[in-house]
């Protein structure tokens, strides 16, 4: 018997935890309530691509399963005002708790504090999921889709559309890209970070540029530390960064974004 990799575990806790959410409090179309209609997540980032400038999605994660902490001093609504005057495009916000550390109520004091586009960073596995983002103000949601079938990522993303928000889909070799662009996305997201074995290479970006077509903004995810690493995927073409462990070691998570772009 093999022995469960972390997205596995990942995924499995979320499934219980989503079903006993559920029980607690069930949520329709019709029941929804939130705090201002979605801000364009997308529409940010093409805004950013159209001036032929670095688009930043600046993430606030207090953890991961791989590092464990990596923020003790964790103040979300200052690390969100932080990168609102940094200029950061967009904003992340780490929401799964177990293993990222995250809350849902991080969500909200980021989008309180900060006047961007922010994404719920968590493991999409249910349609109650993107309900519920939507009460807790996302603008946009992550669709992983190694933990999505086919019907789930199609599902997942005409349900966020239907709201008004919009679809990061997450990505990490060819045949999930090749999935994912049968929907047509606006956003897809390279992750170079494996997350069965949390291994990372800014390579797997660059294999993966030659399948998607050029109006698809693609997002480089995980492994951006230095402005060499920044150097490197712009002259790949991609100009879409979402960094968050190299702002969330830094003293001033702001500074950092101001001396990395």
């Amino acid at each position: 018997m093999t022995t469960p990799t972390v997205l596995e575990k990942i995924v499995k806790e979320k499934k219980i935890h989503v079903e006993e959410r559920r029980r607690r409090m069930p949520l329709t179309n019709h029941n929804l309530d939130r705090p201002s209609p979605p801000r364009g997540f997308a529409a940010a980032l093409k805004a950013q691509r159209k001036l032929n400038q670095p688009s930043v999605i600046a993430e606030i994660k207090k953890g991961s399963p791989s590092k464990g902490v990596i923020r003790p001093e964790f103040d979300v609504a200052e690390i969100a005002s932080a990168y609102d005057r940094a200029g950061a495009t967009c904003l992340s916000c780490l929401t799964d708790k177990p293993f990222f550390y995250g809350d849902d109520q991080d969500l909200m004091l980021a989008r309180q504090h900060s006047r961007v586009p922010v994404l719920r960073k968590d493991f999409i596995v249910d349609a109650y999921q993107i309900l519920e983002s939507y009460q807790l103000g996302a603008d946009c949601i992550l669709l992983i889709a190694a933990i999505l079938d086919d019907d789930e990522l199609s599902a997942f993303f005409d349900q966020a559309s239907a709201l008004g928000m919009d679809a990061l889909i997450e990505v990490h070799n060819a045949e999930e890209c090749r999935r994912a662009l049968t929907l047509g996305p606006k956003l897809l997201g390279i992750n170079n970070r494996n997350l069965h074995d949390f291994s990372v290479s800014l390579t797997t970006t660059i294999d993966l540029l030659p399948f998607i077509p050029t109006e698809t903004q693609v997002v480089t995810e995980s492994g951006i530390h230095t402005r060499d690493d920044v150097e490197l995927m712009l002259k790949a073409g991609v100009s879409t960064f979402l960094v968050g462990e190299a702002f969330m070691r830094a003293p001033d998570p702001g500074e950092k974004l101001k001396a990395l772009f």
